[in-house]
């Protein structure tokens, strides 16, 4: 096969796994919502090749699963799973946010901030997804630099993985949103600060898991009380 079919082969790959994973993120495909490849196939006007190869991508990051008898279909919502994500990701985001320190530059940081001060403008008219991919961006600014690339890959598929749980984790606890800004500013005073790594990287884990107890809280309220 030639170098110009390979090139050709991937991009066809990329664009269809970039189509099935924005519908999966936007909700036009829910969970338990079956990936038909020959369906995909006609609609991008390619062959199953790249749609199962996307579809294989999008199953290494939790996002697709196969069912046996049924196929592919789009993963289930677990609450567990949502938990231990957002708790695996505190920890990643954490070190990668410590690794990071040396190389974040000036511009990194004044983004970091810019992108916060759009969450604090949307407290007063709370939209919750948006204000999710503000928190998403914020985070990715400050690990963009990671110089390991190994756990610069687990943070990016952790948010990945996150996207297809949740739309928006602040629909559930939209409480935490004024609370995420200020500790965003915690972690950003910190950094200007040239505060210690350890102390940097536990507050980024601290700032992830307390979202995850204010889920989990909220969760517990909706469950009812078991008889007596």
């Amino acid at each position: 096969m030639s170098t110009l079919r390979i090139d050709e082969q991937a991009s066809k790959s990329e664009k269809t796994y970039r189509w099935i994973r924005e519908r999966i993120i936007a909700r036009d495909f829910n969970p338990g919502y079956r990936l038909v490849l020959g369906t995909i196939a006609k609609e991008l006007g390619v062959s199953t090749v790249p749609v199962r190869e996307a579809v294989r991508r999008l199953e290494a990051e939790g996002l697709v699963e196969f069912e046996r008898n049924i196929g592919a279909r789009v993963a289930m919502v677990d609450q567990s799973e949502y938990i231990d994500t957002m708790q695996t990701l505190g920890v990643l985001e954490g070190a990668a946010t410590s690794l990071s320190l040396g190389r974040l530059t000036e511009t990194d940081i004044a983004r970091a901030e810019s992108i916060n001060e759009q969450m604090r403008a949307l407290l007063d008219h709370f939209e919750p997804t948006v204000f999710t991919a503000l928190n998403e961006k914020f985070h990715r600014a400050l690990v963009h630099r990671c110089p390991n690339p190994h756990i610069a890959d687990l943070v990016d598929r952790g948010w990945n993985r996150l996207s297809g749980l949740r739309s928006s984790t602040f629909s559930f606890v939209p409480e935490r949103a004024p609370l995420s800004v200020a500790e965003h500013e915690e972690i950003l005073a910190l950094i200007r600060a040239q505060a210690d790594p350890v102390e940097i990287e536990m507050a980024v884990r601290r700032h992830k898991w307390r979202t995850v107890e204010a889920y989990r809280s909220h969760e517990q309220n909706l469950t009812p009380d078991t008889p007596q």
